[in-house]
């Protein structure tokens, strides 16, 4: 059987609360998608209501799909079956099918990430895949004990540069020890867990970031580490104040409380940039003497930058309009020659910041995907920091909707 032919996915939520119910009827849903087929993968993600069980349902889960490779984490809310469970019980179980695929666990902490001048084989090494297989990764991590993992993504893009890796950090405990890591039949209370994919599968990724550009592009003219001091040859913090003085009176009441600085991370970008193009970076500081802003990221003269605005509007216009790029982007790199290979299952790792707590209604995000891509299994859950790339690189995000699409490898 080919590997177009053969690969499945599914996705089932519950919202029981006794944990053993939960995982019966979502392990019960998932052997009927497949027809009855073992998975060879299993995504797990659940609430903290079932705290008590952490231990028990990752086990449960893995003995019930017939010792799949398991990967997931305890979430503020789940994701399963395309809907969004927050605020409430739930379990996730996101299950696919993959003829021709490889898949490697490991696990991380702080002490055992390679060091900065490490080769890339040493990575190789402790993850146990090598660059030359071009393996894809689905990395989470816990957000109390994993204090290196912003050099834990670094490491992976140096080592394994072409590799995709999508993700994000545990989330619905208060405190180190409480959240729950998940790999295969392992139980963890800390570090980071994940699986390479090598062989037929290809891993796309979307990052919407939550926010509309507000003014125009600019250049960076001069800079120091993360501080922004000049913008098209002008001081910085005289920028905001032009942008304050021009905006609506909604817009200069967001600027007072959700204005962020987007940078193209594309130096050789032709053209004005669009939604995706930008990494969205927090405004720490200002230096009202200097005119000098101080920005939760690295800068570089020659950058292209732009203010942006962060609201459910925006979120929302920017999730639609990553969304429709991903499409649009992929028809025309076929050249109208073929259709591009559809994504047969996705993961969506969401900002707590996100879902009724942005937009007061249940399903925004999970929604805008079935719109763009119909009836695609989906599953994933509500993180403390989602994992994405942007401009090749991968980042440790806020705010955050990042989606990984799962296809046949063209």
């Amino acid at each position: 059987m080919s590997a177009k032919a053969g690969m499945k996915w599914a996705s089932a939520l519950s919202t029981a609360t006794d944990t053993d119910k939960a995982v019966e009827e979502t392990c019960a849903q998932i052997s009927t998608d497949l027809r009855g087929a073992r998975p060879d993968v299993a995504f797990v993600f659940v609430s903290p209501q079932h705290r008590s069980s952490f231990a028990r349902a990752g086990a449960a889960v893995a003995k019930r799909l017939n010792h799949a490779h398991l990967l997931g984490c305890s979430g503020g809310g789940v994701i399963g079956a395309g809907r969004e469970a927050e605020h409430k019980s739930a379990l996730s179980i996101t299950a696919a099918i993959l003829p021709d695929v490889q898949i490697a666990p490991f696990h991380l902490d702080d002490d055992s990430i390679p060091g900065p001048d490490d080769p890339p084989r040493r990575w190789e090494e402790r993850i146990g895949v090598k660059a030359a297989d071009e393996p894809n990764f689905v990395l989470l991590a816990d957000p109390f004990s994993m204090m290196r993992a912003e050099d834990m993504l670094r490491g992976f893009d140096f080592a394994f540069p072409n590799a995709v890796k999508i993700g994000g950090l545990a989330s619905g405990a208060n405190g180190p020890g409480k959240n729950a890591l998940y790999l295969d039949h392992a139980f963890h209370r800390a570090g980071a867990v994940g699986l390479a994919f090598t062989g037929a599968l290809s891993v796309d990724t979307l990052v919407a970031q939550g926010c509309r550009p507000v003014g125009r592009p600019m250049r960076v003219t001069r800079c120091s580490k993360n501080l922004l001091i000049e913008l098209d040859r002008k001081p910085a913090l005289g920028e905001v104040a032009e942008l304050f003085e021009n905006a609506t009176e909604a817009e200069q009441e967001l600027i007072r409380t959700s204005l962020f600085l987007g940078i193209v991370m594309d130096r050789f970008k032709i053209g004005d940039p669009r939604p995706g193009d930008f990494l969205i970076r927090n405004l720490v500081g200002l230096d009202a003497n200097r005119g000098v802003l101080a920005v939760g990221a690295l800068l570089d003269e020659g950058q292209t930058v732009q203010f942006h605005l962060r609201e459910a509007g925006a979120a929302s216009a920017d999730l639609q309009a990553v969304l429709r790029r991903y499409t649009t982007d992929r028809l025309n790199a076929t050249k109208g020659e073929a259709l591009p290979v559809p994504p047969r299952g996705a993961l969506l790792f969401s900002c707590l910041g996100r879902g009724e707590n942005l937009y007061n209604k249940p399903n925004h995000d999970s929604n805008a995907f079935a719109s763009e891509f119909g009836d695609i299994p989906l599953g994933g859950f509500f993180c403390n920091g989602e994992i994405g790339p942007v401009g090749g690189t991968t980042y440790l995000h806020g705010f955050t909707s990042c989606f990984g699409l799962f296809r046949n490898k063209a």
